[in-house]
């Protein structure tokens, strides 16, 4: 006997189910998945800057450009890799306070710790130790303008290592552009001739000045691990980013302590004046623990290459920090030299570019 297709779909409700929902998702329009959140649409994927990343960007600035104020006072009564080690050491005790009165779960998996102890070493370790210790044997705008090729080379490592950030032209032109603006800003170099002269409180390896030349490559060195750091940390994205700081300051001074006592043997040091010890509390807290905070909210948010454009942004956030506290004034060159800086972020932002383009299409 024949089961007429009423009596069968009866006995088999799915299959009505099943049809149905074929008839309504062929009935309805055809539509697109929605796109990621904060996604450039212009020419790559790479994660777009609104509003808040670019206010996050400034302050993140700010914080960083005043390290080179509290190193230059630090550094007249410490040696190099004892003030990293207590810049490091003093923010993973912070971070981990909050961490810790934040009721944050401490991860187990060794995966994780391992991941921040790479994170150490590129984000901590290697540039700070660098930095630093370039900033005794080259002038600082050297070392700035040196410092400022970071976005450069995280341009090529995150295009060679991810999907999402890929190098465009307009990418590149406003990178190179905001290099210009702070070469503008700093002015011409000085070279190679001590930045800082130590005092008698502070010791030194035999020799030591004699790797004054390479001061310059060591710095460059840094902004290239500065890169790879960025890049690295997106891995991140599902810690809690004042953990990820916790996790990776902690790691840093782990593996600063034993190169500290090996080289500066800090306890034959005389015990450092008030302002010494105000500007090492003062990197620590800003520069450091809460810098890191918002670096690794921004990394979320923006992507290494975006993130990164801080250091076009921290000579600006120096010279402007010292004109407001310190009386310094502002040259007509340094102006012009923001401006350019302006430029350039605004090419990399493209949304006045975009806008201008809609403006001068044709309507139809």
């Amino acid at each position: 006997m024949d089961m007429s297709t009423d009596t069968w779909i009866a006995l088999n409700p799915e299959h009505d189910r099943d049809r149905t929902r074929v008839r309504r998702i062929s009935a309805s329009p055809k539509t697109l998945p929605p796109e990621p959140e904060n996604i450039d649409q212009n020419n790559d994927l790479s994660p777009r800057m609104d509003g808040q990343s670019w206010v996050m960007l400034i302050v993140l600035s700010v914080l960083w450009g005043g390290s080179f104020f509290f190193t230059e006072i630090a550094l007249v009564d410490l040696p190099p890799f004892t003030l990293v080690l207590g810049r490091v050491a003093i923010a993973a005790m912070i971070l981990w306070w909050v961490v810790l009165l934040r009721h944050i779960d401490i991860p187990r998996d060794p995966k994780i710790w391992l991941s921040f102890l790479v994170m150490g070493v590129l984000n901590n370790l290697i540039p700070f130790s660098l930095i630093v210790w370039g900033q005794t044997h080259i002038a600082s705008g050297l070392a700035a303008i040196l410092n400022a090729t970071t976005p450069l080379f995280t341009l090529i490592i995150a295009h060679l290592a991810t999907r999402n950030e890929k190098l465009t032209r307009r990418k590149t032109l406003g990178v190179l552009t905001g290099f210009v603006g702070v070469m503008i800003v700093i002015g011409l170099p000085d070279g190679i001739v001590p930045a800082i002269e130590p005092s008698a409180n502070t010791s030194s390896p035999a020799g030591v000045f004699a790797l004054a030349p390479f001061a310059p490559l060591a710095v460059l060195i840094a902004a290239i691990s500065y890169g790879c750091a960025g890049v690295f940390g997106r891995r991140f994205k599902n810690t809690p980013p004042i953990l990820t700081a916790a996790g990776q300051t902690s790691a840093s001074s782990l593996m600063l302590l034993p190169i500290c006592m090996m080289i500066d043997t800090p306890w034959h040091l005389p015990f450092p004046k008030t302002e010494t010890i105000l500007a090492v509390l003062g990197i620590a807290a800003f520069s450091t623990a809460l810098a890191y905070i918002l670096y690794f909210q921004l990394l979320k948010r923006a992507g290494a290459s975006n993130l990164l454009l801080v250091t076009f942004l921290i000579p600006v956030s120096a010279i402007l920090l010292g004109v407001m506290f310190l009386g310094e004034t502002l040259a007509l060159r340094q102006i012009g030299g923001m401006a350019v800086i302006g430029a350039g972020l605004a090419v990399i932002d493209g949304r006045l570019i975009a806008r201008h383009a809609r403006q001068r299409k044709p309507r139809t």
